[in-house]
C-alpha cells in the first residue's frame, strides 16, 4: 500500500488520475437542501451630462 498502488489515496495522487478512492466531483448536494440564489449584477447608471455654456 503505497505510491504504486492503484487503488488507494496515495497512489492516485502520485499517479494523477482519478477514481472511487480519489473522486474529481466536490461533496454531494444534501437531499432537500434550498439551491444557492445569485442576484443579477446592478445595472450602472450613466454619469449626468454637463451643461454646455
Amino acid at each position: 500500500m503505497g505510491k504504486g498502488d492503484r487503488k488507494t489515496l496515495r497512489g492516485k495522487t502520485y499517479r494523477g488520475s482519478y477514481g472511487n478512492s480519489r473522486a474529481h466531483s466536490a461533496k454531494q448536494a444534501v437531499a432537500g437542501a434550498k439551491p444557492t440564489v445569485t442576484k443579477p449584477a446592478a445595472a450602472k447608471k450613466a454619469a449626468p451630462r454637463k451643461k454646455s455654456a
